[in-house]
C-alpha cells in the first residue's frame, strides 16, 4: 500500500522480504539507496546487507516521508 502512494523517481521496487533472494543482483560498483515509508525498515535492510559484505548501501533516513516533506518529487509507481 505504501508504494501505491508514490515512489522516488527512477526507483526500483523490491519488497523487503525479497532482499536476501535478490541481493546478488545489487551492483557493488555503485551506491544503492534503500528507502521505505519512514526509514526504519530500510535501515534494517541496510544493516542486513552490510553484514553480508556490502559497503555501498545507503539508507534514506526519514524515508519517503522526509523526501516529500523537503519538496522532492514523488511519482506514481510504474510496474
Amino acid at each position: 500500500s505504501e508504494v501505491a502512494r508514490g515512489v522516488l523517481p527512477n526507483a526500483e521496487h523490491l519488497p523487503m522480504h525479497l532482499i536476501p533472494l535478490k541481493m546478488n543482483d545489487f551492483p557493488r560498483d555503485k551506491k544503492v539507496i534503500l528507502y521505505c515509508h519512514s526509514g526504519a525498515r530500510s535501515f534494517q535492510a541496510c544493516r542486513f546487507l552490510a553484514q553480508q559484505g556490502f559497503d555501498n548501501i545507503i539508507n534514506l533516513r526519514g524515508g519517503i516521508l522526509d523526501w516529500a516533506r523537503h519538496g522532492f518529487d514523488v511519482v506514481a509507481f510504474q510496474r
